[in-house]
């Protein structure tokens, strides 16, 4: 059974669900005179590969732990599980998607820190220093890395010392081979941290990548949403445009528009592109991408769908055709956001494009 079969028959399953869920939920059964698949009510088209299946990533994290040998100074990915305390920190050298240039810069930095006479940092609690690296990079071959860094209590000149000796590593030390164009630092004490909890610091190089997709120079900040296949994501947005049906007499609008990759690459089609989006650089992103290819007919909101897009589609309803867009993170839509959705009568078209069908998305499409 193929991959394409595999998935083809879990969103099949999804969607049975879904319908058995609805009918229940009326008391009516769903019925459509449109084509439809066996055993459905709706149509379910065919599994879309990518035409790019191997080292497709762009966008590789890596872990800091004990590897095999017991070195805390390894840097990969995790085997094993937490519940049974058996979690090994392994090269990622046979993972069929990871780029050769995200192994290369992971082994450098595995090499630095052996050099280093500070601590990784593998339990908040234990202290330690270095976390985890991450590595993007773009079809030209140009690459952004981002060391993550536990400050516990160290003074600002402390700090620095790490900075400049991780710095100099990759310019001029053995870490110059890995030519990357950028190179980011980041203070964190959380799992996770934004720009806005803890800005990037740029140790050296251009502060941004441009990647091309559709014909077109995307902006990518550190920390902003790119899908991680660029080859797919091509063909996930043409997909998009095909079934939007967006026209010169169209509103799009695209909501948890990221950088804005979806509003800007159907730009050209609409008459107007209205991208909302909670995360300030990412919207910094977007409104960089439509400015350097010359897109005019784009708008982008900062702040909370819910909040912001009633009074946004109010502006706009008095005669308008609007097609919403919306690609949300796994948590969903706001049940707000989705109630405004509802009640604007001039969305003829909504497509929701999501990475777990089978979660917050159908709860989503119940509401």
């Amino acid at each position: 059974m193929t991959q394409e079969s595999v998935k083809f028959e879990a969103q099949k399953r999804i969607l049975w669900r879904l319908e058995s869920y609805l009918q229940k939920l009326n008391g009516v059964s769903v019925t459509t005179s449109a084509p439809r698949a066996e055993g459905l009510s709706c149509l379910l088209h065919p599994i879309i590969p990518s035409p790019v299946i191997n080292g497709y990533r762009n966008k590789s994290t890596f872990s800091v732990n004990r590897g095999p040998d017991g070195n805390p100074k390894t840097v990969g990915y995790y085997l094993g599980t937490w519940r049974d305390r058996s979690i090994v920190c392994v090269w990622s050298n046979h993972l069929k998607n990871i780029p050769e240039k995200h192994n290369q810069v992971a082994q450098y930095y595995e090499v630095f820190l052996r050099q280093s006479p500070v601590e990784p940092c593998l339990l908040f609690h234990e202290g330690g220093y270095w976390r985890e690296l991450i590595v993007r990079t773009n079809s030209q071959g140009h690459t952004m890395a981002i060391i993550t860094f536990h400050p516990q209590e160290l003074r600002q000149e402390d700090l620095n010392v790490q900075k400049e000796a991780v710095k100099k590593f990759f310019t001029t030390g053995p870490g110059a081979v890995c030519d990357l164009s950028s190179l980011y630092f980041q203070e964190s004490t959380m799992t996770r941290c934004s720009h806005q909890q803890s800005p990037y610091q740029l140790l050296f190089g251009e502060p941004h990548l441009f990647e091309d997709l559709l014909g077109l120079k995307i902006c990518i900040s550190p920390d902003a949403f790119f899908q991680i296949n660029t080859a797919g994501a091509e063909v996930l947005y043409r997909t998009v445009r095909e079934l939007s049906g967006v026209n010169s007499n169209t509103i799009l609008l695209d909501i948890c528009c990221g950088t804005g990759v979806i509003g800007v690459s159907l730009a050209q089609y609409a008459s107007q592109v209205l991208g909302i989006e909670l995360v300030e650089q990412a919207v910094e992103d977007a409104r960089r991408t439509a400015a350097f290819n010359g897109i005019t007919n784009c708008e982008f909101h900062a702040g909370r769908a819910e909040k912001i897009l009633p009074q946004l589609l109010k502006s706009k309803e008095d005669g308008h055709f609007i097609v919403a867009v919306v690609n949300p993170a796994r948590a969903g839509l706001h049940y707000q956001v989705v109630q405004a959705i509802r009640n604007c009568r001039a969305i003829r078209t909504l497509i929701f494009v999501s990475c777990k069908p089978h979660g917050e998305t159908t709860r989503n499409i119940i509401e």
